[in-house]
């Protein structure tokens, strides 16, 4: 098995890690390794690899650079056969590694696989893991990653960056922090700034939801988000889990707690203004800005959106205490 590895050099709030990272290759001059500056030239990158018939992806980088090269390996194609991908914590936001099992030291997780291959023990670390096929239309196109939002969570993430330096509040804490204060608004605070409702038409598994404006609109493939949040309490056997937070649902700070640990803000109750299961497609009719695994899309009046989980990946796992 042969390992190559993809390194956004922009991609990390610590300069000392990646210079710990490339003093590392220096060391393994016979793995293959492309460095980029910008997600636009990740395609080029991906294409100068896939000529070198590698088996292993290491994707050195946060959540946009690893949703990049999946949009590129599963909706472009850059390799004739989808190699195995193993994920860094080498960005600012790494929700994704996480969840997969990378170690906080990319340099461990690299010591890991080379071992890996070396002794052949490198099957006992693959996952399978389903991703999101996220159509935005004939604009956007078509984007895989691991975790969708809308509206909300568009407007806080592009407050964020704007507001914070890149070196401030950024990583597990800020956007954990981030994360949790949005859900918590949403089923608690004040419809009102960020969490200003968004008109939304939303068809799970071709059933309309009998509801037309959200505080909250999310989606993933992921088993948690930060801190082990799991704002998602459907019980079907599906690989999207999805959860909106409707204008009118009754909402108190025990509502809120129970979502951000996963269960049903109405202790089994049901009512319309709060959504959560696991389906196949998410179909969306929306005007607001969109995120993929942290990537902004501008809003867009009557866009069309069309969620599935249509391709599995194998990923590989490097953080040993998750074997």
């Amino acid at each position: 098995m042969r390992l190559s590895i993809l390194t956004n050099l922009r991609a990390g709030r610590n300069d000392a890690r990646l210079l710990r990272v490339l003093s590392f290759l220096k060391e393994h001059p016979d793995i293959p390794h492309v460095e980029t500056e910008r997600h636009d030239h990740v395609p080029e990158a991906l294409a100068l690899l896939a000529k070198q018939e590698v088996d292993v992806l290491v994707v050195n980088g946060g959540d946009g650079t690893l949703q990049h090269a999946l949009t590129e390996i599963l909706s472009n194609r850059v390799f004739p056969h989808p190699p195995l991908i193993a994920p860094l914590r080498g960005g600012r936001t790494n929700m994704n590694a996480v969840d997969v099992g990378s170690p906080r030291s990319p340099v461990m997780a690299l010591s890991a696989l080379i071992a890996a291959t070396r002794n052949g023990s490198l099957a006992e670390r693959i996952i399978e893991r389903p991703v999101l096929r996220v159509d935005l239309g004939p604009e956007a196109g078509v984007q895989y990653g691991m975790s969708f939002g809308a509206g909300v969570v568009h407007r806080t993430i592009e407050l964020k960056h704007r507001m914070l330096p890149e070196n401030h509040f950024q990583g597990l804490l800020g956007v954990g922090a981030f994360t949790g204060a949005l859900i918590a608004r949403a089923a608690f605070g004040s419809a009102s700034g960020l969490l200003t409702p968004d008109r939304v038409e939303i068809r799970l598994d071709g059933q309309l939801v009998q509801r037309e404006q959200f505080l909250l609109v999310m989606a993933t493939t992921l088993k948690r988000l930060f801190f082990k949040l799991r704002p998602f309490w459907g019980r079907e056997t599906a690989p999207i889990r999805f959860t909106a937070i409707a204008v009118g649902a009754p909402r108190s700070l025990r509502a809120a707690v129970r979502i951000l640990g996963g269960r049903s803000p109405l202790n089994g109750a049901t009512d319309p203004g709060y959504t959560s299961h696991n389906v196949q497609q998410i179909e969306l009719r929306l005007d607001c800005g969109l995120v993929v695994d942290g990537e902004l899309f501008a809003p867009q009046a009557g866009r069309r959106v069309r969620i599935e989980a249509d391709q599995r990946v194998r990923f590989v796992q490097t953080d040993h205490r998750r074997l």
